[in-house]
């Protein structure tokens, strides 16, 4: 098992940052890939961003490339987003997950998930 917990979501203006934390607990050296995903009311949990644990390869969804950087310290055992240049659009539940298989965007790839964090941007 491996347990997952998100941090550092919160209210921020239209343009401003955020970055949030997801610390593992558990089985983590079984991890293959850790991500994150979100949520906006009445719509679908759709795929953001993905790191490998080991080689620290990166995918992100179009939607934030370029305003967004995943990043992991593996000896905190800790997976990062740095959100830029936030937008009203990007205001979602934030998840924060892990894969045993590989990097995937898709999220029935993914075999542990967080509770979740709340984003809110305000235009």
């Amino acid at each position: 098992q491996v347990q997952l917990v998100e941090s550092g979501g919160g209210l921020v203006q239209a343009g401003g940052s955020l970055r949030l934390s997801c610390a593992a607990s558990g089985r983590t050296f079984s991890s293959a890939a850790m991500g994150w995903f979100r949520q906006a009311p009445g719509k679908e949990r759709e795929f953001v961003a993905a790191i490998t644990w080991s080689g620290g390869s990166t995918y992100y969804a179009d939607s934030v490339k370029g305003r967004s950087t995943i990043s992991r310290d593996n000896a905190k055992n800790t997976v990062y987003l740095q959100m830029n240049s936030l937008k009203p659009e990007d205001t979602a539940v934030y998840y924060c997950t892990s894969s045993t298989r590989r990097l995937s965007i898709l999220h029935y790839d993914y075999d542990y998930w967080g509770q979740g964090t709340q984003v809110t941007v305000s235009s």
